[in-house]
């Protein structure tokens, strides 16, 4: 029973993560305080603006990236958890609607399949790894800079 509880527990400290993670995404404070509710140590990113490796890396790109918006929600749901002892993976959608920030009022949509690793660490569970696979889009994407720092 007790192998059960934590299984439970566990399930629900990750969702309860990976929504406010999605949330925090629309607040926009990606500070030291926001990296360290999310991020392990040595997390990396493998988003469409290319890998990224570290958390203050992640949380830099991540700020970079989000800046290019004016207004964004984001959601995700259904997510499919595997966990075995202080390790997770998500495989979950993820809806990402943005209004660009260059006063054109330009609606940007992506959607995608995202897959997270998680790690549990003394503070709870953070994300470790992260890939976002982008399915479709609609609407006109920000232009990235060459030098944007992304690899």
């Amino acid at each position: 029973m007790a192998r059960q509880l934590q299984h439970l527990t566990d399930r629900a400290e990750i969702t309860d993560l990976l929504d406010r993670f999605l949330r925090s995404l629309d607040v926009g404070v990606f500070d030291d305080a926001w990296g360290l509710a999310f991020f392990a140590e040595d997390a990396r990113a493998d988003m469409p603006i290319g890998a990224i490796q570290g958390r203050e890396a992640v949380v830099a790109s991540i700020r970079e990236g989000m800046a290019r918006f004016d207004r964004t929600v984001h959601m995700g749901g259904n997510a499919v958890l595997e966990i075995d002892g202080d390790r997770a993976t998500a495989h979950h959608p993820q809806l990402s609607t943005h209004i660009l920030a260059d006063d054109s009022e330009t609606l940007f949509i992506s959607a995608g399949h995202a897959e997270t690793e998680l790690v549990r660490t003394p503070d709870g569970w953070r994300i470790s790894a992260s890939a976002l696979r982008i399915v479709w889009t609609q609407g006109r994407p920000p232009i990235v800079p060459a030098d944007s720092g992304a690899a």
